[in-house]
């Protein structure tokens, strides 16, 4: 069973919404499975050809619920979708198995009708979506129109609603809705576009991630190469000989993926080269919850490794951010030759929102500098290469394409002499090395983190990262217009913290941290700059809801 949810309003939206107003029930599955977050009074719409003996006793329901009473708090609509789905394709002459496959257009055209929502445009996307196929088309167009027709003759509406126009002008320019997945995927395209260099993809299928693997694999014309490994190691792998061929190598995997990468990323914190690591978090631990959410990987990703191996760690907060977090990732990995995380997670991997597309004029540059000849002179006066000589400012080593005549170098795990890369066992040396790869980390240059406190006079701030964003905005919202004064400060770099972060974290009197772990981030908040962060903690595999963050959050405060 699979299940999608909309929300829309006059205003701009946060999440997908906490209860819905409607719930189409396709099946007895379906409404056992989501009757719970369905409120008093909303509105049920059940495919009542589907509620036979067999299919209720399936899940549990020894009574019919449509007709034992149990369903009277709610304003229920039962429907024969499917019948009359079917009886409205008869005329092109598909098999009912056929048929029956568009009733979820029925239910659209039905729900179309009952939010005087303009069709034009659903018919015109499936005549597109559809258009090698145009019996088919028609055939969901037909079924769309049906629903709708049924809604206005039938006497079983007698209740339709209307969404006025959103209040709140959106920045001109063209949208279209996008999931995080894709955006994702765009956001390595476009950042490969602006470094003018290939993308190779070394990639193992694992849920959440695997989109991105599909999506990468459609756009060959973007000098995109995409391998799918035989396993989470080989994949990686790859990517990383793809990085030190001169190519913006990215590796896309979950938590256990992680796991079985850590020892080449820790090859690649050695190596000094850039390489984007997108993990898509799931519940944990092990196989876990692999079609649920969490954000249980970032002491994964900050510590995961052997010895001392810090990765630069970044984290979209919206489906749509995800594109910018890809090209800022891809920024921080070329301009200071190193491994980085991109968290995401199954809730904005999955979820969608509108996209105001970039004009690409205005994307960063990320074309970099490959080293092309002798940098080094020897007392004897001899000129030579050295791999490891740094950037005075970003501490970043040169990045030599093989094969480049007079760059030959040694790579390897095995401890780098500083300046000539030759192998090195000096104590010294090595502690040289360990400290300035971490400068190199703690260097690299950030937005400040951002405050939203409208009142000016809040003594509370709640801290945030990642997919948490729109729960804990939504919240603030609702805790605005009690008068509650509170502030809202959300992460996009968790390694390392932007400058101000300290210094924000310490000018409010009570910092609240809502995680889906069991508080990760305040963890490292608390270890970094000593300050009693308080946790609110979920791992119930579903994104908070506003309501209940709310409530919450003000029980923190007022306690």
């Amino acid at each position: 069973m699979s299940s999608f949810q909309l929300h829309f309003a006059d205003h701009d939206i946060l999440t997908p919404g906490d209860a819905p107003d409607v719930l189409v029930a396709m099946n007895p599955a379906a409404l056992k499975a989501n009757i719970a977050d369905v409120p008093p009074g909303a509105v049920i719409i059940v495919n009542n050809d589907e509620f036979t003996k067999r299919p209720m006793a399936k899940v549990g329901y020894a009574t019919n619920p449509l007709e034992d009473g149990s369903l009277t708090a709610y304003h229920i609509h039962s429907v024969p979708l499917t019948t009359l789905t079917v009886e409205a394709l008869k005329p092109f002459g598909l098999t009912r198995k056929e048929a029956e496959r568009s009733k979820n257009m029925f239910a659209l055209g039905l729900l179309s009708w009952m939010y005087h929502r303009p069709t034009e445009g659903t018919e015109a996307f499936l005549r597109k979506k559809f258009a090698k196929k145009p019996q088919l088309a028609e055939a969901n167009v037909t079924a769309f129109r049906a629903g709708w027709n049924y809604g206005e003759t039938t006497e079983d509406f007698a209740v339709s609603y209307q969404v006025a126009p959103a209040t709140k002008a959106f920045t001109p320019g063209t949208y279209r809705n996008i999931t995080g997945n894709l955006a994702l995927t765009y956001g390595l395209i476009a950042a490969a576009t602006q470094a003018d260099l290939p993308l190779y993809l070394g990639s193992y299928p694992i849920t959440p991630a695997s989109d991105i693997l599909h999506e990468l694999a459609r756009h060959k014309n973007f000098n995109i190469r995409t391998f799918q490994a035989e396993d989470e190691i080989a994949g990686i792998g790859a990517a990383l000989g793809a990085a030190f061929g001169g190519q913006l190598g990215v590796t896309t995997t979950s938590g256990p993926g992680v796991a079985l990468k850590s020892e080449t990323i820790g090859l690649a914190v050695s190596l000094e080269l850039p390489l984007l690591v997108v993990d898509i978090q799931r519940g944990g631990p092990s196989t876990g919850l692999p079609t649920k959410t969490e954000q249980a990987d970032l002491l994964q990703a900050m510590y995961g490794r052997n010895g001392e191996a810090p990765v630069p760690i970044i984290a979209p907060q919206t489906p749509a951010d995800c594109f910018n977090a890809a090209i800022e990732a891809a920024r921080i990995a070329l301009t200071y030759r190193t491994p980085v995380f991109l968290l995401s997670d199954g809730y904005l991997a999955n979820g969608s929102e509108p996209w105001h597309i970039p004009d690409v004029a205005n994307l960063p540059d990320l074309r970099v500098q490959f080293a092309t000849g002798t940098n080094h002179e020897l007392p004897d006066g001899t000129q030579v290469f050295w791999p490891y000589k740094r950037d005075p400012h970003t501490l970043a080593r040169p990045w030599a394409i093989p094969g480049t005549p007079g760059l030959e170098h040694r790579i390897g795990g095995i401890e780098k002499q500083n300046g000539s890369g030759n192998i090195s066992y000096d104590p010294a040396n090595h502690e040289f090395m360990v400290r300035t790869r971490q400068a190199k980390i703690d260097g690299i240059t950030v937005e400040d983190l951002a405050i939203d406190d409208p009142s000016e006079a809040a003594t509370t701030l709640v801290l945030g990262w990642g997919s948490t964003y729109g729960p804990i905005a939504a919240a603030m919202r609702r805790l605005r217009t009690q008068g509650i004064a509170v502030a809202h400060a959300h992460l996009r770099h968790l390694n390392p913290f932007p400058a101000n972060t300290e210094r924000v974290l310490k000018s409010y009197q009570r910092v609240i941290i809502p995680e889906m772990n069991l508080g990760q981030l305040a963890t490292l908040v608390r270890a970094k700059y000593a300050i009693n962060a308080h946790s609110h903690t979920q791992i119930n595999g579903m994104p908070f809801k506003a309501e209940e963050l709310a409530t919450a959050l003000k029980e923190a405060i007022n306690a």
